[in-house]
């Protein structure tokens, strides 16, 4: 399970989502998580499936992988689908005790399990094509129009990537605490919920440590090297928009315009 999560990994391959600027990337992560919520109707569904699903042809990472990070959101999932399900008013499909299905309800059940599906793939696709200096690079660029009120925006786009890049390893240093914890006779599947929490703590006290750790050793490693924050560095790979930028700004506007012409008229 832990393995499953993709988030804030990257899969290095050429295609043209990889080659893009990373302003372009987060800007479409943006138009299609927005397009998300203004979504109505099924047709405006099937427009946000057509415009990732091209998406994640073009990154050329294997579907299989993507979908790994689905995994560690099915109790979320199940979840909300179940809330809404069996909890919005409407048409009586069929009632048993307390919990009533409606038409409303399973329609409103089923655009919420889609989006759900759709931010998480639509997030990794993000995130697996963009290094962690790119995406701090292109955070730092989008948001330089804040510098002019004085947010420290380099510090905030430095934190936001650190977080993304911690988030496999420590993935990673929880699965090795496991199988150490294991090894040792700990057994964190068996019992109640309860006794499933206690099973918790030999887990997370150790993986807090290291958390720590990670972040004093990171830290004094910035120190060591002088970092300052972001006035006065230059790059080593400044960021340029290219044609095939251009061309995707102009898809995501087309796309945008298009979800919101089917909100009206629908």
């Amino acid at each position: 399970m832990l393995r499953d999560i993709t988030l804030g990994q990257y899969y290095p391959v050429d295609s043209l989502v990889h080659r893009l600027d990373p302003r372009t990337k987060l800007f479409g992560t943006m138009v299609f998580i927005v397009s998300l919520f203004l979504a109505k109707g099924l047709i405006a569904y099937v427009l946000a499936t057509c415009f990732l699903l091209v998406a994640i042809r073009l990154c050329k990472v294997p579907f299989s992988f993507m979908v790994r990070g689905l995994r560690s959101i099915v109790i979320l999932l199940l979840i909300s689908v179940s809330f809404n399900l069996f909890l919005t008013p409407g048409e009586e499909i069929f009632h048993i005790g307390f919990l009533t299905l409606t038409w409303e309800g399973l329609r409103t059940a089923a655009f919420m399990g889609v989006r759900l599906i759709y931010l998480v793939i639509g997030s990794s696709i993000m995130t697996l094509t963009t290094t962690p200096n790119e995406l701090t690079d292109g955070l730092e660029k989008s948001l330089g129009i804040f510098k002019k009120v004085g947010a420290p925006v380099h510090e905030v786009a430095m934190m936001m990537s650190i977080a993304l890049r911690f988030i496999p390893i420590l993935v990673e240093e929880t699965d090795k605490i496991m199988k150490a914890q294991m090894a040792r006779g700990a057994d964190f599947e068996s019992g109640n919920v309860i006794q499933k929490a206690k099973s918790m703590i030999p887990l997370l006290v150790p993986l807090f440590i290291s958390a720590f750790r990670r972040a004093t050793d990171l830290a004094m490693a910035m120190e060591a090297r002088c970092y300052h924050g972001g006035e006065g560095r230059t790059k080593m790979k400044p960021l340029h928009y290219a044609h095939r930028d251009r061309v995707m700004y102009a898809a995501y506007a087309v796309y945008l315009a298009a979800v919101v012409a089917l909100r009206v008229v629908l």
